[in-house]
């Protein structure tokens, strides 16, 4: 089961539907039910998440690079290690950068879009700061965004509290914190976070959808295509079956009128 998401979700976008059906047709051919409804049931990735899947599943040490470059960051910011912070922020930098090349190389991407190489990137960044993103590499749907406020929390309040603790000497210089306005900073940017999470479900789900209808109006044609020759067929066997009804009469016709003649 797991080799057969790994292929599918490894293979080109527009091959992704067609395979998804004749492995979803296969497992139910040798009767695991159980895995033809995974199978079926597995949603289209977007081009960001399929460039980030088809890496992840090619180069295995790729997870366990961002997950381990986390841990590490969670352990700096539990500790309010200011200069491991930042060590560590240039690290991340360096890696995600290596990793979005390195992705871009594998799915064969010369010149990606911004639009593109931001949604890989933020993914990246997210599977760092997330655990449950890093675990799903290689199974992602769509592009994952991490809004800051991950285990180990915002990066710059860190930094703030950092240099605020080396500065008690110079209060004066500090300004003073509105916290409420801290606080509604904070819910805006949950909430666009939010929004953009939304957004990228909606995304996923539409070209999901499309891809749908495009196979359901194949199918469709083709059995048009198929009932149109079941009706040809049928035609031209009633002719057949008629001809040869009349043939069977004029055949009887002439065996009566042979014996009439005998007697």
């Amino acid at each position: 089961m797991a080799d057969e998401l790994d292929e599918l979700y490894e293979v080109k976008q527009e091959e992704f539907t067609v395979l998804r059906t004749k492995l979803a047709v296969a497992a139910k051919q040798r009767g695991d039910t159980d895995a033809a409804k995974r199978i079926a049931a597995a949603r289209k990735p977007t081009m960001a998440a399929w460039v980030v899947n088809r890496l992840a599943l090619r180069d295995h040490d790729i997870t366990a690079r961002l997950a381990g470059l986390g841990e590490r960051l969670k352990d700096a910011h539990s500790a309010m290690d200011g200069d491991r912070i930042r060590a560590l922020s240039a690290e991340q930098r360096r890696l995600v950068d290596d990793v979005a090349r390195a992705a871009f190389e594998e799915a064969e991407l010369a010149d990606p879009s911004a639009a593109l190489r931001d949604d890989v990137t933020g993914t990246l960044q997210a599977a760092i700061a997330d655990p449950d993103v890093a675990s799903r590499l290689g199974r992602l749907t769509k592009a994952e965004q991490w809004s800051g406020f991950g285990e180990f929390g915002d990066t710059t309040m860190v930094f703030t509290q950092t240099r605020k603790a080396a500065s008690r000497k110079k209060p004066a210089e500090e300004p003073q914190r509105d916290e409420k306005q801290d606080d509604e900073r904070v819910e805006k940017r949950a909430e666009l976070a939010a929004a953009e999470r939304a957004k990228a479900d909606a995304d996923a789900a539409l070209t999901e959808l499309q891809s749908d209808l495009a196979t359901a109006r194949l199918r469709r044609d083709d059995a048009r295509r198929r009932l149109r020759d079941a009706e040809n067929a049928l035609i031209a066997a009633q002719d057949a079956y008629d001809k040869a009804k009349q043939a069977g009469r004029e055949a009887a016709a002439m065996v009566k009128q042979a014996k009439a003649q005998l007697r």
